[in-house]
């Protein structure tokens, strides 16, 4: 498995190996360059960081873990998205 981290160290996408990603300067383009399955916009070469090798969480989900010196470290400031949240 691979997975993106931005600057925080916050994992936000997870990928298998064989994924293409083609991190630019302005985006990265995910999936097969003639056609391509989406683009992240707000991460870039410039601000995120590619790991590969990792092992994935069995309860991962975009931003609960930090990737932090070759380890998954849970988010203490994650509040799970799909669980409604009493206002």
């Amino acid at each position: 498995m691979k997975t993106i981290i931005c600057e925080m160290n916050c994992s936000k996408y997870l990928f298998e190996d064989d994924k293409q990603l083609n991190i630019t300067a302005d985006h990265i383009e995910v999936g097969d360059p003639a056609n391509l399955d989406f683009i992240i916009g707000d991460l870039n070469a410039n601000n995120s960081t590619l790991i590969e090798g990792v092992t994935e969480p069995e309860d991962w989900y975009g931003c609960k873990y930090n990737y932090v010196n070759d380890a998954w470290e849970l988010c203490p400031d994650w509040v799970d998205p799909r669980i409604e949240q009493s206002v």
